[in-house]
């Protein structure tokens, strides 16, 4: 019975650990994070960019992790406001980088993302 038991053990911590390893590498590959946002997604969905401009959209992705970590010991109230706020702005700070062709296919991208319940927000904000 001990041997039934040390074998249950063993296999659960297994499975533990290999679901921490394939997390760990989810997020390396950019599909971790809560976001959902990243450089790979950004150029699936406007087309081939440049080195630099993905070099300024990771920088920006970086910070809005480090800004959404912040809010960690905020209420839930004021956390959800402070998200949209730090989103809007990435938003902004991302479209700032994009050719105007490349621009458009971002914002449909965010409004298909927010209509995926994403924010729920109107298309013109």
């Amino acid at each position: 019975m001990n041997l039934r038991k040390l074998l249950v053990v063993a296999v659960a911590a297994a499975a533990m650990f290999s679901s921490s390893l394939l997390q760990a590498q989810d997020q390396k590959k950019g599909r971790g994070g809560g976001m959902g946002m990243t450089v790979e997604r950004i150029e699936q969905a406007v087309g081939s960019l440049s080195a630099e401009q993905k070099t300024k959209i990771e920088a920006i992705l970086a910070k809005v992790r480090e800004q959404m970590q912040g809010l960690q010991g905020a209420s839930q109230e004021d956390r959800q406001a402070k998200m949209r706020e730090i989103m809007a702005s990435s938003r902004t700070e991302i479209r700032a980088v994009l050719t105007p062709e490349q621009a458009k296919k971002y914002d449909e991208m965010a409004a298909q993302g927010r209509g995926q319940g994403g924010g729920g927000r109107k298309k013109n904000q």
